[in-house]
This record gives C-alpha cells, sequence and structure tokens, in this order.
C-alpha cells in the first residue's frame, strides 16, 4: 500500500519513470519488430569489403564534414523518408547506417526497413568508434 500512496502523492516522479523506462525499451523493440542488427566497426569492415555494403550517414551535414566513414553517402535522420528513392538501387545489398555515436542510425534503420530494404544494419558507437578503432576517415 506504501507504494500505491508514494506514486499517488509523488505522481511526476511515477510518471517521469515510466518515460524514462519506455524511452530505454523502445529503441530495442523497434529493432526487434523491424529486423534491425546492430554490428560491430569489424562487421561493418567484412561487409563493406566483401559484399559491397553501402554506408548511409544519417548525421546533419555539419557533422557528416568534420569526419566520416570513406564513401559514406551522407542523408540527414530528418531528410531520409524523403530521400529514401536515391538508394532504390542499393536495395539488395547490405545498408550500414552510421552517425556520430550510433544513437541516431537505429531510427534510420527502421525507416529503411519500413520502404523494404532487406540487409539494414546500424554501426554500434558510429562514426566516433570507428575514429577509435583507428580506421580511416574522411573529412
Amino acid at each position: 500500500m506504501e507504494y500505491v500512496d508514494f506514486a499517488i502523492k509523488y505522481w511526476y516522479l511515477f510518471l517521469a519513470l515510466v518515460v524514462v523506462l519506455a524511452l530505454l525499451v523502445v529503441g530495442p523493440v523497434f529493432h526487434l519488430i523491424y529486423g534491425v542488427k546492430a554490428i560491430n566497426v569489424w562487421d561493418a569492415v567484412q561487409l563493406i569489403n566483401h559484399e559491397s555494403a553501402v554506408v548511409i550517414d544519417v548525421s546533419e551535414a555539419s557533422e557528416f564534414k568534420t569526419a566520416h566513414i570513406p564513401d559514406a553517402v551522407n542523408i540527414p535522420l530528418a531528410s531520409l523518408s524523403g530521400r529514401v528513392k536515391e538508394l532504390e538501387k542499393h536495395k539488395n545489398k547490405p545498408i550500414v547506417l552510421a552517425c556520430r555515436s550510433g544513437n541516431r542510425s537505429g531510427r534510420g534503420a527502421v525507416t529503411l526497413r519500413k520502404h523494404g530494404f532487406e540487409k539494414v544494419y546500424t554501426l554500434s558507437g558510429g562514426v566516433m568508434k570507428w575514429q577509435q578503432d583507428n580506421l580511416p576517415i574522411e573529412k
């Protein structure tokens, strides 16, 4: 009964807890539902080198200019839905989505899966992890 009293008395804290938990659960659930797989840097390198994977960087243009994976295509996350047709020619190839830290790429991957792209991956840790592992960067 004390928990109920606490929840009623401090309803705003309880609501904040529910919102935070929902935010933590929503991303992974969407990835499971839409079949998006997070891969590490070395798996991404294998896909690029052996399966001609296309790297889509969903960072903003200013971030992309600072540092990006060689040959990556920059389509900011906010523009991705409207620019999916540009990627149709790559529909049968693996697509690796990247961003600066790996947070936005998941939302981009869900967008591509909704548009029928089959092999969609997100780069765990993003471009920052790519740099940490001493892989080449373009500016």
